[in-house]
C-alpha cells in the first residue's frame, strides 16, 4: 500500500480515511515501544473538543535535538499545538512532558533533510525515495535550497524538555 501523499502544496491535506481507521494501533504500539526506531505517540488536548487527542509520529535527531514534522502541513494536531503553548505529552514506553517550539520557515529545510535520512536508515533506499515523492513531492537527493522552497507547507517542531 502507497503511503498517503502529501505533496500536493496545500494548506492542510485530510489523512486517508484507512489510515484514520488504525491510527489507534500506531498509538498503541508507539505507546508501548514496539514501534519503529524514533517513533513516539503525542497526547494533545484538542482545542475545541477539550479530549485527548494522540498521534503516532517520528521525532527525527537532528543537531543534538529531535524534531517533529508536520507531513499533512498544517493540520489539526499542529493547530492543537499552537492552542497548548506547545505544552504536549510524549510517550514510547515511558511518558514524558514537553514543549513543542515551532522552527520559522527559514529554519526548516535542514530538519526536513535529516527526516529524509532518517527515512533511508528506517527503510531503505526505496522506501525513503517513496517517501520523498509521496511526503514532500521531492527526490530523495533535494538539496536544500530546493528543500527550503517547499518548507512553508510543512511546519516542524523542537522537542524540547517541559
Amino acid at each position: 500500500m502507497d503511503p498517503q501523499s502529501y505533496s500536493a502544496r496545500t494548506r492542510y491535506r485530510r489523512p486517508a480515511a484507512w489510515y484514520l481507521r488504525l491510527n489507534w494501533l500506531g498509538v498503541a504500539l508507539t505507546s508501548i515501544g514496539l514501534a519503529p526506531r524514533g517513533a513516539v505517540t503525542i497526547a494533545i488536548r484538542g482545542r475545541k473538543t477539550g479530549k485527548i487527542r494522540r498521534l503516532p509520529i517520528l521525532a527525527i535527531p537532528h543537531g543534538g535535538a529531535r524534531y517533529l514534522v508536520a507531513l499533512a502541513g498544517e493540520s489539526q494536531w499542529v493547530r492543537n499545538v499552537r492552542a497548548a503553548g506547545g505544552r504536549v505529552s510524549m510517550r514510547r514506553g515511558r511518558r514524558s512532558d514537553v514543549t513543542l517550539v515551532e522552527l520559522p520557515v527559514e529554519e526548516r529545510a535542514p530538519v526536513l533533510r535529516a527526516y529524509l535520512d532518517f527515512a533511508k536508515g528506517l527503510g531503505g533506499e526505496k522506501s525513503a525515495a517513496q517517501q520523498a515523492e509521496f511526503y514532500f513531492g521531492v527526490d530523495l537527493d533535494a538539496t536544500l535550497p530546493e528543500l527550503a522552497e517547499i518548507a512553508t507547507h510543512y511546519p516542524v517542531f523542537r522537542i524540547d524538555p517541559a
